[in-house]
């Protein structure tokens, strides 16, 4: 009786270092979850920059857009390459 008493208290020992002290254990659980929050607000930090970058890109492409139209119809340029007709009524 004496050893089985001695073994039970040897198991417990040894699952009571894997909580504590052991690859998952209760602190290293702490860290991995404190390292998750900081990685995710760092993906949102990026997601607000990309979304930025997304808004600046599309009026950059749209001002262009605008620049070239003027260009064209108010001051009569073309492109390199390019044969301008121009139809009158």
């Amino acid at each position: 009786m004496k050893t089985l008493g001695v073994i039970l208290a040897a198991f417990l020992l040894l699952i009571q270092y894997q909580l504590w002290l052991g690859k998952g254990s209760l602190p290293r659980g702490v860290q991995l979850r404190a390292e998750l929050a900081q990685a995710q607000q760092a993906n949102e930090q990026a997601r607000a920059r990309n979304a930025q970058l997304e808004a600046e890109l599309r009026d950059l492409r749209e001002g262009l857009e605008m620049v070239e139209e003027k260009a064209r119809f108010e001051l009569g340029m073309i492109k390199p390459d390019e044969i301008y007709v121009q139809v009158r009524r």
